[in-house]
Parts: structure tokens; sequence; C-alpha cells
């Protein structure tokens, strides 16, 4: 678990560096950027729509683990436009919330 938290975190800092320098450098205009890559049909395009798909299923995953409650839905729609910033910290969080068992982290309440 150790080891698995600590991968969280060193992804949590690399994509929040390199966030902060791709806004230095281009603006925050993120999806101008993403959208005329998919509306190219190359393969950052084809990237973009794969790396969508994940994002969808985090979020999904992220609301159906706290029950499609409000606060749930939040988090997922989080999930799906933050990325690994917001679920490495969610998942750091889940970890240590339930002390580094993994299936109760996966699966939330419904693992009892």
């Amino acid at each position: 678990m150790t080891a698995f938290r600590a991968l969280l975190v060193a992804m949590f800092i690399l994509i929040s560096a390199y966030t902060v320098v791709a806004v230095m450098n281009d603006g925050p205009q993120l999806f101008a950027y993403f959208l005329r890559d998919v509306a190219a049909l190359g393969w950052p395009g084809q990237f973009n729509t794969d790396f969508s798909c994940y994002l969808l299923l985090s979020g999904l995953w992220v609301a159906w683990r706290q029950q499609f409650s409000a606060s749930g839905i939040f988090l997922g729609v989080l999930a799906s436009v933050l990325g690994i910033i917001f679920l490495s910290l969610y998942l750091l969080i889940a970890s240590f919330r339930t002390g580094g068992d993994v299936r109760q982290m996966l699966l939330g309440s419904r693992a009892d």
C-alpha cells in the first residue's frame, strides 16, 4: 500500500506541475486544443477520445462508489473533468480511510 500511495502522490505532483507549465505556455484553453485534435480525426484526437472514455468510467465509478448520492454525483463529475489530479487524491484519501483495505477502497460501503 505504501508504494501505491507513493505512486498516487507522484502522479498528483507530476500532472499538477505539467498543468501549470501548460497553462503558462498555452493558456487555460484546454478544451479548444482538445476539441481541435478530436475534430482532425488523427492520432491525437483518437487518444483524446480514448482518454475521455477512461475519464467517464472514472467518474461513473466514483459516483457508484458513493452510491450515486448528491455528493457522489458531484465527485463523479469532478473525476470526469479533473482526471488524475482528482482521482489520485480521492484514492489516497480512500486508502487511509479504509486502513489500506483494497476491497473496501474499491467497493466503498458495498464491501460490507
